[in-house]
């Protein structure tokens, strides 16, 4: 039986926090045996926001690196930066013809986006989801693995998907959101209503980073935001302990029941402090690997050129077919 083809790919812009780490580079190493998978750099999604040229130059090998360092195998998957494959900002602008201002008008992240960036409210950030709609159905995956807060985009991609194989016949797979239940949302350690963000800049306390040192992590886990009580359990009434519970589990590999029997009687000051060791000693073997790996610069180059090769492959078999439907001369 022929593998699911499954897609997911992750902005070089900002940090990468433990939340990116639970909900969804983790969810990647246990599928990539399971599916065959396309990982991408999505730096064109990236310069939607004005970016540092050099910044997410670099950002895209280190990104590359910690992928491999967290359990990535370039082996089992094809791991490659978007921008070195161009289908998909061709594919992009074919979907283009289908897809109405009225949709991407109503996209949260367009106007999330537009708000955070009112000075630069550019095409891209409003074609965003199309691209993205592009880069899942270039590879006809079936399975996109995304948090609870993205499922709109999925759903705009099978609306696109469904909308031209109804116009031009059978074309693409319709793809399914794989939203892992367990700590698919990871929230600030500031302001547990809000999700943890790689781009934090009002409080530098509020997001963990893979990257960040081991005093820093325990630093922040010590400041993290608690609730009024002195129990430690998972309830809606303590969105605080159970974000803390919830890392905690993720990263000790325990159930969040576990993690709340072992720290029954135990105060918040104590807890916080052991969720901190337990995740700055989980990161350390990362960051040690994800720089041995930026330090061979010429296998980083060779297994991005590999990966490149295989998604373009890939790529150019559906776009082809996609230029025929609608017509496009491709010569004899």
């Amino acid at each position: 039986m022929e593998e699911k083809i499954l897609y997911s790919a992750i902005q070089p812009s900002g940090n990468l926090t433990i939340g990116n780490y639970i909900g969804s580079i983790r969810n990647w190493i246990g599928l990539q045996s399971k599916f065959t998978c396309f990982f991408a750099m999505a730096n064109m999604h990236a310069i939607t926001v004005r970016q540092d040229p050099a910044q997410l130059r670099r950002r895209t090998l280190e990104l590359a690196a910690l992928y491999i360092a967290c359990g990535i195998d370039p082996e089992q998957c094809t791991l490659y930066v978007q921008s070195q494959v161009p289908q998909h900002a061709e594919l992009c602008w074919v979907l283009n013809s289908l897809t109405y201002v009225g949709e991407m008008e109503r996209m949260t992240q367009f106007k999330d986006k537009s708000a955070k960036h009112a000075e630069n409210i550019n095409m891209g950030l409003m074609d965003y989801p199309v691209l993205m709609a592009a880069d899942i159905l270039l590879y006809q995956a079936e399975l996109v693995p995304v948090g609870q807060d993205q499922t709109q985009h999925v759903e705009i991609a099978r609306d696109i998907a469904i909308r031209f194989n109804n116009r031009y016949g059978e074309t693409f797979r319709v793809p399914e959101a794989f939203i892992v239940k367990q700590g698919a949302k990871i929230m600030s350690l500031q302001e547990p209503s809000k999700k943890m963000s790689k781009s934090e800049t009002e409080n530098p306390n509020a997001s963990v980073y893979l990257t960040d040192d081991r005093d820093t992590i325990i630093r922040k886990f010590k400041r993290a935001v608690t609730d009024s009580g002195s129990e430690i359990r998972f309830s809606e009434d303590k969105p605080g302990i159970s974000n803390l519970l919830t890392i905690y589990s993720a990263y000790r590999g325990v159930s969040v029941g576990d993690a709340e029997r072992e720290f029954e009687g135990k105060g918040y000051g104590e807890f916080k402090l052991a969720v901190g060791e337990t995740v700055a000693d989980a990161l350390a073997p990362v960051q040690a690997e994800q720089k041995r790996i930026l330090a061979d610069k010429a296998y980083l180059s060779g297994i991005l050129a590999a990966g490149a090769e295989r998604a373009f492959k890939a790529a150019r078999k559906t776009l082809s077919k996609v230029y025929r439907k609608v017509g496009f001369y491709q010569g004899d």
